[in-house]
């Protein structure tokens, strides 16, 4: 059982909403002194910081009524708790209230004992839920249950690719495992440890989220969940290759925020390359591993798309067994030089430890600059600016003592990480320059959206508002907000036109929320700047 639940609170009389909040003794009753919001869109940007339990809302409010902001609500939050209150004792709003599954539709004056044995009821209510999630022995249960031994079997020697093309079917048969659509995908679903409160245990945690996700997403995409090196790994099932993965990455992304406020955990998850045959998912689940490990570039609690991130490699990396340059890889692709330096160090001692006679360490040097020279080839570096030719370097670096093999290592592997880097760099400076270009161009059409860029740039929302947030340092709807106003500015000094038509010319169809959300910029309405502009002239 947790210890309170947050509530948010929603009316534009914030006189009300404060006579409301005073009402209730909220401690004792479970909860946290609400966050009073005075509009709707204020209330959706609170709900994305604090994750509410509860929100209280009033109906009749400006520029999205408490019913909008319900179904907006329940869409990114589904176990959200909804209590609608409101002066008017009309029927639709009342069957709207239980079309979207609302607590409670109170009318005002609201009275408090009522108030109380609603809040009474949601703690009880969450309180079992939380209960049953975290309870150890049904978890147990379930994974004994839900995981059969031939099952989990299986699907591991999928991602070791372990199977015959020709033994899938038979297999799939006597294990009934449905997998028979035109794609498949690998998704990693990672789970940190080091944001776990003390004493949680970090399997049952993970357990809470491999079962949350076969709730929310199992059923959408046909997906086999399974545990595999530590993670909760599943098989995604696509009718179409294009358009289903980057829906797909937004479900994820989605589902990364479900997790912290179901179960409190941090959720990243790496979705792999799609592949047309089942037995080449364990290329899939590479990249999906590849794509987690990028968390230490974007960001924990997201999803990142591996063909999002390198969009132009077409050869699948390699994951070695763990004496291998796998961690050397690693650290290369996410710019980490003291990262890579440890990592070189650790794979040279541990690789040449057992090295005696020269013909061994010949043949480890050459294995060696094979997998550098492959790497090199895969991320479609330019081979010219590392390395002469491949005999060559052989005959260089077989003549180098231990101390002297590292430096050389050392030297060659940042080239690549910088180089690297600095292509991804440039990829993603050439993505937000397009996207920049498109707003200014397309800023006085009041359908653009995040959505609309998004299927624009044929990318996902997950990745768009990464990396868009990332190099701007503001969202793609703040930076549109900032277009728009500035437009709207020159607009009012050099026309001398009505608010309303300036508003449509920037994109705004309700003059009103125009005038909101400039006065909220720059502190006067915009006929009000414009006189004091004149004036100051």
């Amino acid at each position: 059982m947790r210890d309170k639940y947050k509530v948010i609170l929603v009316d534009d009389e914030i006189d009300v909403a404060e006579r409301i909040a005073n009402k209730m003794q909220w401690e004792e009753l479970g909860f946290e002194k609400p966050v009073i919001c005075k509009n709707a869109l204020d209330a959706l940007d609170v709900a994305e910081k604090i994750h509410p339990e509860v929100v209280m809302t009033d109906i009749t409010m400006p520029y999205m009524n408490g019913l909008q902001l319900s179904h907006k609500l329940k869409e990114e939050y589904p176990n959200i708790r909804i209590i609608i209150f409101s002066g008017y004792d009309e029927f639709e709003y009342a069957q709207e209230a239980v079309h979207i599954q609302a607590e409670e539709y109170i009318l005002k004056p609201i009275d408090a004992d009522k108030l109380k044995t609603v809040f009474t009821n949601i703690r009880n209510d969450l309180d079992k839920e939380y209960d049953e999630r975290q309870n150890i022995s049904k978890l147990e249960s379930y994974y004994n249950d839900s995981l059969p031994i031939l099952q989990e079997s299986f699907y591991a020697s999928l991602m070791e690719n372990k199977f015959a093309k020709d033994q899938l079917d038979h297999f799939k048969e006597i294990y009934s495992i449905d997998l028979n659509s035109p794609y498949y995908c690998a998704v990693i679903l990672h789970v940190s440890t080091h944001t776990l409160k003390e004493k949680m245990n970090p399997l049952y945690v993970s357990l809470s989220v491999k079962k949350l996700a076969e709730e929310k997403l199992c059923e959408q995409w046909k997906g086999k969940l399974f545990t595999y090196q530590g993670n909760t790994v599943m098989i995604a099932q696509l009718d179409a290759s294009e358009n289903e993965i980057t829906k797909l990455t937004d479900d994820c992304d989605k589902f990364t925020r479900l997790a912290k406020s179901v179960v409190d955990a941090t959720v990243t998850i790496g979705i792999g390359r799609i592949c047309s045959q089942l037995i080449d998912i364990s290329d899939s689940y590479n990249g999906a591993r590849l794509a987690v490990s990028y968390r230490t570039l974007y960001g924990t609690m997201k999803a990142i798309n591996i063909n999002e991130i390198e969009p132009d490699q077409d050869v699948q990396p390699i994951f070695l067994e763990t004496d291998s340059l796998d961690e050397v890889f690693k650290k290369m692709r996410v710019n980490n030089q003291e990262g890579l330096s440890h990592a070189i160090d650790q794979y040279l001692d541990k690789s040449t430890a057992s090295l005696t006679k020269v013909p061994e360490f010949r043949f480890f040097v050459m294995q060696l600059v094979s997998e550098l020279y492959g790497f090199a080839l895969a991320n479609k570096l330019e081979i010219s600016e590392l390395f002469t030719s491949y005999h060559e370097i052989i005959l260089q670096v077989e003549k180098l003592e231990l101390k002297d093999l590292n430096e050389w290592m050392k030297d060659h592997c940042f080239k690549m990480q910088s180089m690297i880097n600095e292509k991804r760099s440039n990829t993603t400076k050439n993505f937000i320059v397009k996207a920049i270009d498109y707003a200014n161009e397309k800023y006085s059409d009041p359908d653009l959206t995040v959505e609309s860029i998004c299927a624009y740039l044929n990318v996902s929302y997950a990745y768009f508002s990464t990396v868009f947030k990332k190099e701007t340092g503001k969202s793609f709807t703040s930076y549109l907000t900032d277009i728009r106003l500035k437009k709207a500015v020159e607009l009012l000094l050099e026309k001398d036109e009505k608010t309303y038509v300036i508003a449509r010319d920037v994109g705004y169809t309700d003059p009103n929320y125009f005038s909101y959300v400039f006065k909220k910029a720059y502190g006067v309405s915009p006929n009000k700047y414009r006189m004091k502009i004149q004036e100051e002239v």
